[in-house]
């Protein structure tokens, strides 16, 4: 019988899927990095407002990141469900992480219509700039991790996604694990810390 997780192992024991993995996420962190970087030195240079103190709602974004946070619960709860073979809560334990995350989505653009009601965008200034193109590829990043969510959901059920295969569902748990943890770090820094 092949054993779908037994792949071709680096020379550090890892699978070559979960080695590409890390390094992907290793280059996304740079990728990151440069915007947060940017968005620090840059959100202070606003001469017009709106500035962040104006329009951000702390209260409303924490319950939004506790939401986003959650979901890395059920995506481990997901991945634990699949390696027992309990193929029933495997696709729970999916269908509730996409569902956290749609629900991070509605309220990140619920906040960003907000802000644009309110005379912030992408040209207003360079906080407006730097915001949301930071935010927005985060956003991009989740809405692209809700798909490959729903995609497994998908061969979970078509029966593609056996016990054997959990490191597919791994893999995917380990993109999303990223996603919030960046945002875990842009909330801090974006919300949370004074301009």
């Amino acid at each position: 019988m092949h054993d779908e997780n037994v792949g071709h192992a680096t020379t550090t024991g890892l699978d070559n899927r979960k080695m590409l993995m890390w390094v992907f996420l290793a280059s996304d962190c740079l990728f990151f990095g440069s915007l947060i970087s940017t968005y620090m030195v840059m959100r202070s240079q606003s001469g017009v407002g709106p500035l962040p103190g104006d329009i951000f709602d702390i209260l409303y974004t924490s319950v939004s990141a506790f939401v986003l946070l959650m979901s890395s619960l059920t995506m481990v709860l997901s991945l634990a469900a699949l390696q027992r073979g309990d193929h029933k809560n495997t696709r729970i334990w999916l269908l509730a992480t996409a569902f956290l995350g749609a629900v991070f989505l509605g309220g990140q653009y619920y906040e960003f219509t907000v802000f644009v009601a309110e005379g912030l965008t992408l040209s207003t200034n360079i906080f407006g700039t730097t915001f949301f193109v930071l935010t927005g590829f985060h956003g991009t990043h989740v809405a692209i991790g809700v798909m490959m969510l729903l995609s497994m959901y998908g061969a979970s059920v078509l029966g593609k996604l056996p016990q054997s295969s959990s490191l597919n569902l791994e893999l995917v748990g380990l993109y999303w694990h990223f996603v919030d943890i960046v945002w875990i770090v842009i909330f801090t820094i974006v919300y949370l810390i004074p301009s």
